[in-house]
């Protein structure tokens, strides 16, 4: 899926807003992958809720089978990475809020909106908007959507909400109450660094991350294998009509707690659908064109800088496995393959990470 942008300039502020924070989900500093051959993981205790994926090579992007394969997966080509730990899960509420507890961070969402800073970010000349626009909050899907004029104009499934937050999922009158065991949205790439640097973990690269999600396989397009017709077994994803009519076939309407559907070959949970999972890879759309794949690149760390046509005003990352939004006609993004790019300003109810280890890294603890 490829992000537009056509509708800006009939509606400035709301759709200034929904280009800020709908690209504003995504991030992680890059950081280089170090060989974990300096200490042996066998010599470690397997951190709390985390596994250890095995170092292999195998096949990175879209495969050849692949009918949703976009641009940007491809060519698909060898690469090697080293073992590492990886969370069983995505980072849940209950995670987050022990760091929130030690340390008193305050998320972007929580903050004020800086316009200074947004305009930075936007074309020349950007209007700013109304001061009652600029408070915090972050986006939400519109789950009251009944019909869409074009499936270009996604602003007409999202909105922009004040008062939302990690805390207020869905607007100040919700809470995460009773739902410690849900994927944490709504943090923002300086959000998920704070975390990482106290809980002594990092963003996966996009290769780590595929690895992780192939498990035992290294030519799957999809975390169990290859058959399409088990989606809604195995994954938290749209289906009916997407926006407007989920028939929640595979047991939820909208996210779900962790562990809600099977694990993948090495016991990962929801590595594909329930959120979006952050990655350390710059974006760049033409970033596997420039990859010379004669031979297997080894722990490769991504573009050297993002690139999208679609947001030229933006550094974007990559972000893996799609959400429970994906749907077939619109996203498909529930393949291992998949990726989008996003900027770091901000999030969304539908946008979440897990962290890795090295044994390097915890051999410092």
């Amino acid at each position: 899926m490829t992000l537009q942008y056509q509708n800006i300039k009939e509606k400035p502020v709301y759709f200034l807003l929904i280009l800020m924070f709908l690209l504003t989900i995504s991030s992680c500093k890059k950081v280089s992958v170090s060989s974990s051959k300096k200490v042996i993981a066998s010599t470690l205790k397997v951190p709390e809720g985390m596994v250890w994926v095995n170092g292999k090579t195998f096949l990175q992007g879209a495969k050849n089978s692949d009918k949703y394969a976009m641009p940007r997966e491809k060519p698909a080509h060898m690469v090697t990475v080293d073992g590492f730990y990886i969370d069983i899960t995505e980072v849940t509420n209950k995670q987050f809020k022990k760091f929130v507890d030690a340390t008193d961070y305050i998320t972007i969402a929580e903050r004020k909106i800086d316009w200074e800073e947004m305009k930075k970010q936007l074309p020349a000349n950007t209007p700013k908007p109304e001061d009652s626009l600029l408070q915090p909050g972050s986006l939400i899907f519109n789950k009251k959507v009944n019909a869409v004029v074009n499936m270009v104009n996604y602003g007409q499934w999202w909105t922009w909400k004040t008062g939302a937050n990690w805390k207020h999922p869905e607007g100040p009158k919700s809470t995460i109450d009773g739902k410690d065991n849900y994927p944490v949205v709504h943090v923002a790439y300086e959000d998920v660094m704070a975390y990482c640097k106290w809980a002594n973990r990092r963003l996966p690269t996009e290769a780590e991350w595929e690895s992780a999600a192939q498990g035992t396989h290294s030519n799957a397009i999809f975390t169990w294998g290859n058959n399409s017709k088990v989606l809604d077994a195995n994954a938290n994803t749209w289906q009916g009509i997407f926006p407007t009519k989920n028939d929640s076939k595979d047991g939820f309407e909208f996210i779900s707690p962790v562990k809600s559907y099977p694990e993948n070959s090495i016991g990962l949970f929801d590595m594909t659908g329930n959120v979006w999972e952050l990655t350390s890879d710059f974006f760049h759309v033409n970033y596997y064109q420039q990859l010379d794949i004669s031979k297997p690149i080894l722990n490769p760390t991504g573009a050297k800088k993002s690139y999208s046509p679609s947001n030229p005003y933006q550094i974007e990352y990559v972000m893996k496995g799609g959400s429970f939004l994906c749907h077939a006609s619109y996203c498909a993004s529930f393949r291992i393959s998949a990726k989008m790019g996003v900027s770091v300003d901000s999030g969304s109810d539908h946008v979440g990470f897990r962290t890795v280890a090295t044994p390097e890294m915890l051999s410092l603890e």
